[in-house]
Parts: structure tokens; C-alpha cells; sequence
């Protein structure tokens, strides 16, 4: 018919009722079966599938069901939620057995804006899953307390030059971007001409009881 793509989501919706997803006597012959189809027809299957909930866990080790679903794919992607940084998501190529493993890539939803690429993101499946966090999350945190510190005691900084301060510690313009994203709170913006200009908020006085 044409097809040129399978995606079976969730892989264990397909297996049938009769099929135990954790013995691999019982997985190996679908896996067969869909090879064949992959083989004949020259269509490329994809499997989603869902982790089991072993925190801590080795990322070979934690797809739902047998570790034949992983032996049996010939790539791997793991997706999962940076934990200090609660809107970013990455993908990161946890198998590779036909060309060398990709980097880990991350992209952001954010409430107001939406879905956006970040890009590359210095982290492990393993740091993923765990929770632990990478690099990235590190930078943010940097170019937060640089910001801070830029506009500290009143001062006011056009955005452009917060960017180029950054650039110079070794902080890219998407991490800054990220980072007042994280300081919304605190950080306010006004356009002066045809720049815009950053400052932190003076916290409000409490009003007095009635």
C-alpha cells in the first residue's frame, strides 16, 4: 500500500492480551514478525514505549516490560524532563548499532510561548532519568546569577549587552533567554527606542493590615 512508515504507540497495546511483555520468549517472535515486515516492504517501524518506574535505574534498564524491546531496536531514544529546569524536555540517543549515537537534544514548553528547540544539551541518559541534571542546567543557573549581578543595586542594562556579558563567561544568547524565562518573577523589561532594557523588580511594600 505504500506505506513507508510503521509507529506502533505504546508498543504493549499491540502485543495482545495472551502475550507477557516481560518474557522474552514471548516478545522475540512479534519483534520477528515485524522484521519481516520492515524487510520485505523496506518500511521503518518505529516502537514507543513507557518506562517502568525504577528510579535510579541504568537506562537500559528501565523500559517497561522485557529488555528484548531494547535488544531488538537497532536505535534507542530516550525522552525525559530535566528536573531543574521543570519546561525542558530532551531527547537523548540511548542506542546506536547502525551509525554513531547523536547528540542529546532539548526543547522547551513553555506555558505562554509554546513548543521552541533548544538545541544541544550536555546530559546522560542515565543523568536524565535519575534526575540529576547536566551541564545545561548548570548555565542557566550561572547566567541567572550573572544577570543578578549585572543589574544589581537599580541598574538598568539593555539586553543586548547582558548577551554579550554572557558570551564572555562562556553563556550562550539561548541560555540567557532560558534564564530569564526562570527570573520572570523578578526581572522586568521596557523598550527604550528600539532596545529593550532589563532591571530587577523593587519588591512591593507589604500593605498594612486594615
Amino acid at each position: 500500500n505504500g506505506a513507508r512508515l510503521i509507529i506502533l504507540d505504546p508498543i504493549q497495546a499491540y502485543m495482545g492480551e495472551k502475550t507477557d511483555m516481560n518474557r522474552a520468549n514471548e516478545v522475540r517472535p512479534m519483534f520477528r514478525r515485524l522484521a519481516d515486515v520492515a524487510e520485505r516492504t523496506g518500511c521503518a517501524v518505529i516502537l514507543i514505549g513507557h518506562l517502568n518506574k525504577a528510579a535510579g535505574g541504568q537506562s537500559a534498564y528501565r523500559g517497561l516490560g522485557s529488555i528484548d524491546f531494547r535488544a531488538a531496536a537497532r536505535s534507542v531514544l530516550l525522552i525525559g524532563r530535566v528536573k531543574r529546569e521543570p519546561n525542558v524536555r530532551v531527547i537523548v540517543h540511548d542506542k546506536s548499532s547502525l551509525a554513531p549515537e547523536g547528540k542529546p537534544v532539548a526543547f522547551c514548553l513553555d506555558p505562554e510561548t509554546g513548543f521552541s528547540w533548544i538545541g544541544e544539551y550536555d546530559i546522560t541518559a542515565d543523568e536524565l532519568l535519575s534526575g540529576a541534571g547536566g551541564n545545561t542546567a548548570t548555565k542557566t543557573e550561572q547566567a541567572e546569577r550573572l544577570i543578578l549581578d549585572l543589574l544589581a543595586d537599580g541598574k538598568e542594562l539593555a539586553s543586548e549587552d547582558i548577551v554579550k556579558a554572557a558570551a564572555e563567561a562562556g553563556i550562550s544568547e539561548r541560555t540567557v533567554q532560558n534564564a530569564k524565562r526562570n527570573m520572570g518573577g523578578i526581572l522586568g523589561a521596557r523598550r527604550v527606542g528600539g532596545q529593550w532594557y532589563n532591571f530587577i523588580k523593587k519588591k512591593q511594600p507589604p500593605e498594612p493590615a486594615s
